[in-house]
């Protein structure tokens, strides 16, 4: 098969897995009019249609799918196996695509990052934030970032991070002329901030513990965000309380910026785990980061 072949194979590839000529063009580096132009040509020489475009979509036709599935895994085997040649280098080298959630990336995985990659210069590492339960399969991440109770049974896991517990702080502006909280049924009578679940798209319900007994407290208030640093800076301006890792807080109330009421009904929660497919054949370079990355007590 001619090479230009191949390569309109491979555009029509990364459009049909990214569902968008914008994703697929950043993803290869080929402007969206070149892509455009790539699938037409193929779609001629081969007679059908691959892909129904709307203005808001691309999605492949039942030939596309057929299509899709006969040659998208083996282009993946060939990616593979390129990938599994960085086995004969003298270093660990290649890229790994790892998605997380806002605070562990800032509080977790980056603190590491930075004293582990400048020891390896031919490793290269894409995070992607995402506070949603990512299918990091289906999604062609190398792996994710979970808290432990949410892993699956069949991935596999590192323990990268210890316990931790969130924090019910607000600001010294906001609890003027009010009364703080003294248990967590009260956080009805104050404006909270509240935080969306990318995963289900529900608002989280602040969990407390009194007694072995768990409690969930549906709070109300004016905002609402779905990125934790978002919800702090709201807290700081004055807007309400809000349940917030205490790792990101405790050098704000510290410096008096904050005030933490409810700590003793504050639970700890299992820490943070990378993890990835059981079936997945682990590169040098990736044995490096995630030893790099596994938590020591």
């Amino acid at each position: 098969m001619p090479r230009q072949n191949l390569n309109d194979l491979l555009a029509f590839v990364a459009v049909a897995r990214e569902q968008s000529f914008t994703r697929a063009a950043a993803k290869t580096g080929v402007s969206q009019s070149a892509l455009s132009h790539t699938i037409r040509q193929l779609e001629a020489r081969l007679g059908v249609r691959l892909l129904t475009r709307t203005t808001r979509a691309v999605s492949p036709t039942e030939a596309g799918e057929r299509l899709l599935a006969g040659i998208g895994p083996r282009f993946d085997e060939i990616d593979a196996e390129i990938e599994a040649l960085s086995d004969l280098r003298d270093k660990p080298a290649g890229t790994i695509r790892i998605v997380a959630a806002d605070y562990a990336i800032e509080h977790v995985v980056w603190p590491k990052l930075r004293q582990f990659l400048p020891n390896y210069p031919d490793i290269a590492v894409e995070l992607i934030l995402d506070n949603g339960l990512t299918d990091i399969v289906s999604e062609r991440y190398d792996a994710g970032v979970r808290m432990g109770e949410q892993l699956s049974k069949d991935m596999i896991s590192a323990r990268i991070g210890p316990d931790f517990r969130l924090a019910v702080v607000g600001s010294p502006s906001y609890f003027e002329g009010r009364s703080k909280p003294a248990h967590p049924r009260e956080l009805v009578e104050h404006r909270c901030i509240n935080f969306r679940l990318p995963s289900s798209g529900g608002l989280y319900a602040w969990e407390f513990e009194e007694d072995g007994r768990e409690i969930r407290i549906r709070v109300e208030g004016q905002l609402a965000f779905n990125n934790i640093f978002h919800a702090l800076d709201a807290t700081l301006d004055g807007f309400g309380l809000a349940y917030i890792p205490e790792e990101i807080v405790l050098p704000l109330v510290a410096e008096g910026r904050l005030i933490r009421v409810l700590e003793d009904f504050s639970p700890f929660w299992d820490g943070y785990h990378l993890y990835y497919p059981s079936r997945r054949q682990a590169s040098p370079a990736f044995v490096a980061l995630v030893e790099a990355l596994r938590h020591r007590t």
